[in-house]
């Protein structure tokens, strides 16, 4: 997927092109319809979308599109996913009827259920992976379709330095076969992945411009000697190294979520636009540059960022609403140079119908009337 960058130099302006994907959340009762969407999102280049659920208004709007879209059930969906039954049926119902048209290449099975308090979930995690997985080679559409589940970044023991990364003792179990999934599959590993949180936990001791790409002394990793300038690239390879550490080499890491709230509650520390569009502009130039990390320099870094729009029915403190790189009118939160366009009028077939038939109504209402009178007219 592409996102178009302008990136100002002095009075003139260039367009930049590059890989990176976007979160398209609906927890929001203003946000615009799916076609606006659409028109939004290509006027953008993008070409990979995650959705946190398989939205059939969605996946019909981009039909003969380019646009690849990761889509996901929701962790109340993991009982029922671990019977392979009930999982291909849901595959038949919900995939199979837009996978020809739209693409779809990964179904993300539950949300960072791991780092939860549900002892059952975390049980029946691994089950329903592999029940989706099963339906999909039952049905011919696993080598087009990949099954993974975003973890929470708090699945980590110790991240620091990156090469002593390690998950937590407590989950070994649970992520011991989640990795043998991936392995045996050769799907990736996906992680969700928050500097702000450091920083807003810690801002004494987290430097701000670490965690925001910008000009740092950075740290080194003791062990390896390699210089990190960013706390996003440290994480990642701190995952690297927890998944070596529990004996496999050769699952990707891919980041699910990553972003940077432009507005937050008193005790939330540096959520402000400013920082925000410093977050995601300057990774977005990292990825436009196809960087990997200094662990991992030659796999660049796939990142899906959070979020297309700001959602008013999150829960939670005011950041969760505020994630968005637009407003709900299509307005950009702060401006890093995204030249999109959402179109300011769109009216489904069901208005479509009812102004149609309003109209007619009102026409057939003014001949009858206009009848009536010629024949008063005719009887005096």
């Amino acid at each position: 997927m592409e996102l178009k960058l302008s990136v100002e130099h002095g009075p003139h302006s260039c367009t930049l092109s590059f890989g990176i994907g976007i979160n398209y959340g609906q927890i929001a009762n203003n946000l615009p319809t799916p076609s606006r969407v659409s028109h939004l999102l290509r006027s953008l280049n993008v070409t990979r979308v995650k959705l946190y659920d398989a939205d059939p208004n969605v996946l019909t709007v981009f039909a003969n599109t380019d646009v690849e879209f990761v889509i996901g059930l929701g962790n109340e969906y993991l009982q029922r996913m671990s019977d392979p039954q009930q999982a291909q049926v849901w595959i038949q119902q919900h995939v199979q009827p837009y996978h020809t048209q739209t693409k779809i290449t990964c179904i993300t099975v539950g949300n960072e259920v791991l780092t939860g308090d549900d002892m059952q979930l975390k049980s029946y995690l691994l089950l329903a992976m592999q029940g989706v997985y099963r339906a999909l080679v039952n049905l011919g559409l696993s080598n087009d379709i990949y099954v993974a589940h975003p973890h929470s970044a708090g699945i980590l023991g110790n991240s620091f330095p990156p090469s002593s990364g390690s998950f937590r003792q407590d989950l070994s179990e649970y992520i011991h076969g989640m990795l043998n999934f991936h392995a045996q599959t050769k799907s990736p590993f996906l992680i969700n992945v928050y500097p702000f949180f450091a920083y807003k936990d810690n801002p004494n001791e987290v430097p701000l411009d670490y965690v925001l790409f910008q000009p740092n002394q950075g740290t080194t990793d003791p062990i390896t000697n390699l210089k990190y300038d960013n706390m996003l690239y440290a994480q990642i390879d701190a995952v690297y190294s927890a998944i070596k550490a529990m004996g496999y080499s050769d699952i990707p890491v891919k980041v699910s979520e990553t972003g940077w709230p432009s507005k937050g509650d008193q005790n939330e520390f540096g959520a402000t636009r400013e920082n925000a569009a410093l977050y995601n502009g300057n990774l977005f130039q990292r990825i436009q540059q196809n960087q990997g990390t200094p662990a991992k320099p030659s796999e660049p870094i796939d990142v899906y960022v959070f979020a297309l729009f700001n959602e008013n029915l999150k829960h939670g403190p005011v950041s969760e609403r505020n994630y968005g790189l637009y407003y709900p009118d299509g307005t950009p939160v702060y401006n890093i140079g995204l030249q999109g366009f959402l179109p300011r009028m769109d009216y489904s077939a069901a208005t479509k119908n009812v102004v149609e038939d309003g109209a007619v109504f009102i026409f057939c209402f003014t001949l009858l009337t206009w009848l009536g009178n010629c024949l008063l007219d005719l009887k005096s």
